[in-house]
């Protein structure tokens, strides 16, 4: 369910965001050795509005992302194999339940993030928080993925499609690093620009995907969701096909300034669903 009846006094926050500024080039970002990253920054102070104390929570038919209430019977998250035999299907059904689309498939790895260290969990996709503002793929590759993705044994035709990504936290409240989002119908397509977001785990060939960075706009509206638990999960769309609906959910972590010193160092789970409606 999503939740709607939290409430909290109203609070905004400041933070420093990473745009993407001129360029004469294609911007490339390295998951592991961000050393080798090619992009010119453009730091922005914006303003964060805590959306739990908002009277009408965001929705994914408005905003494009929202927060649900979610308990997810997995007991180790570092274990591969629960995440494939448990998660991954469990990500699957919530996607159908809240969206209403005939089948949803998990497209790419889960993925694990720590803000400090993290455990030595082999198979596992282990990356820091993304502390620039980007978009998880761009308009340019869809097509392509959902051919990738489109489950084979229906002869359906798909009527529509969308990209949605889940997020959970794993550490206990209040995070030190939140995830930000901003509201979909303030992006404008010409805010966006194609990157190269390559994986470059040590010891394995490097691949890469065409993801969406984002150059500053005055109109930007962020929003976060303070004080996350483990039963809950945001979600938030990255394409929709449905020209009607929102896409380009630009998000980011950020440094939140106000939380207490000693807190547990922010770790979170994230997966990519792709979602399904088939012509009747």
């Amino acid at each position: 369910m999503q939740l709607d009846d939290r409430t909290t006094a109203s609070r905004t926050v400041k933070a420093r965001f990473t745009y993407v500024g001129p360029m004469t080039v294609r911007p490339r970002f390295y998951a592991v050795d961000s050393s080798r990253n090619v992009i010119t920054r453009d730091r922005r102070t914006v303003r964060i509005e805590d959306a739990r104390s908002r009277p009408q929570p965001p929705s994914l038919t408005e905003e494009g992302f929202a927060l649900f209430s979610h308990k997810s019977e997995v007991s180790d998250f570092h274990d591969s194999q629960q995440l494939a035999r448990t998660y991954e299907p469990e990500m699957e059904r919530l996607i159908t339940e809240i969206s209403g689309a005939d089948k949803a498939v998990v497209c790419g790895p889960v993925v694990l993030r720590f803000s400090k260290g993290a455990p030595d969990s082999s198979g596992l996709h282990i990356l820091r928080p993304a502390h620039f503002v980007h978009i998880d793929m761009s308009d340019s590759i869809v097509a392509g993925f959902t051919e990738l993705w489109r489950p084979k044994s229906d002869a359906r035709t798909v009527a529509r499609f969308a990209y949605y990504n889940i997020w959970r936290v794993l550490s206990p409240p209040p995070q030190d690093i939140p995830l930000a989002f901003c509201d979909a119908r303030t992006v404008s397509t010409s805010d966006l620009v194609d990157s190269d977001s390559v994986m470059d785990t040590p010891g394995e060939p490097e691949w890469s995907i065409v993801v969406g960075v984002v150059r500053y706009n005055a109109n930007h509206r962020w929003s976060y969701f303070s004080n996350l638990t483990r039963d809950e999960v945001l979600v938030f769309k990255n394409h929709d096909s449905d020209p009607r609906q929102p896409r380009h959910v630009a998000h980011s972590a950020f440094r939140d300034a106000a939380c207490p010193p000693g807190v547990a160092p922010r770790a979170s789970i994230e997966a990519r669903v792709v979602a399904f409606w088939f012509a009747s």
